[in-house]
């Protein structure tokens, strides 16, 4: 399960919690999960994310929380994305809150009502003064950090989870574990030839039945997601490296040029040259981020 496409970050284990503050290249980012809960928040443009299916808007200075072991993907349309990202590892917390595990955050921007925004909204000013903290690089930052994230985690708990979830049964406990090890064959072998026949006799199943499971559960057909993964690898090797656009495509698992452009060109928006092109005209910093909080 360890080598599934995930953040494992071992310094986690220390406190529990692991924030950064994050500037990355725009695009596509294909679906993965972590055992940590995750708090994204946007610093510039708009993003969106799905989780588990289902697409929610990432909304400048606006918070959502990502539970642990839920499959999620995430896509920027601006060329350069700031957000700060934590990282909760739920276990780590029992210490000061035995029955976490009991509960399910659920914190999505667009589906909070509007007697509970003003709670939501104190969140957000929160992690925008987690920002400021940053900047100023302050005597004992990391000791201010790390409660703040404490206060943000109790008033996640307190005002948006729920703690009468269902356990899971043997067969959603059975569909996880195998998304898990799809997901972490996909991104160890994306770069060799893959087929339906290869994946489905990994997780010991027929190819029609697998089919069939992946789009019920994944929302999108294994050849795509399979082509997505290798799409976003192509992306950060086009704009992080000189490599010629041939040898990058031939590198993450494409063999064909004109399918490898036209898929490009659907999932970004532009040519594979000017998406290299573009992302050196655009620098950002987070100070430029620290405008006034969510009103």
């Amino acid at each position: 399960m360890n080598k599934a496409y995930c953040m494992n970050h071992k310094e986690i284990e220390i406190s529990g919690i692991l924030i950064a503050y994050q500037t990355v290249t725009g695009g596509h980012r294909p679906h993965h999960w972590h055992e940590e809960l995750e708090l994204l928040y946007p610093l510039n443009g708009e993003s969106s994310i799905t989780i588990e299916g289902r697409k929610y808007r990432l909304l400048k200075k606006h918070l959502i929380a990502v539970e642990s072991c839920k499959v999620h993907s995430t896509h920027s349309y601006k060329d350069t994305s700031m957000y700060i990202c934590i990282h909760i590892l739920k276990k780590r917390m029992q210490t000061f809150f035995p029955d976490i595990e009991l509960y399910q955050i659920e914190c999505y921007p667009e589906q909070i009502p509007d007697e509970r925004f003003p709670a939501y909204l104190e969140i957000c000013r929160m992690m925008e003064t987690l920002t400021r903290i940053y900047i100023e690089d302050a005597t004992a930052f990391q000791l201010e950090a790390q409660g703040l994230v404490f206060q943000i985690l109790a008033r996640l708990i307190r005002d948006f989870s729920t703690n009468t979830a269902p356990k899971l049964n043997d067969t959603d406990v059975l569909t996880r574990e195998r998304i898990r090890e799809i997901i972490a064959y996909v991104e160890e072998h994306f770069r060799e030839p893959v087929s339906l026949l290869d994946i489905a006799s990994h997780i010991g199943v027929g190819k029609e039945y697998f089919c069939r499971f992946f789009k019920k559960n994944m929302g999108i057909s294994f050849v795509n997601y399979l082509n997505e993964t290798r799409l976003t690898h192509s992306y950060h090797d086009l704009v992080n490296t000189d490599a010629p656009v041939a040898e990058i495509m031939e590198n993450n698992g494409f063999t064909n040029q004109k399918l490898f452009n036209r898929a490009f060109k659907e999932l970004y928006g532009c040519t594979p040259s000017a998406a290299r092109k573009n992302s050196g005209e655009r620098q950002y910093n987070i100070s430029s981020c620290l405008v006034p909080p969510v009103p």
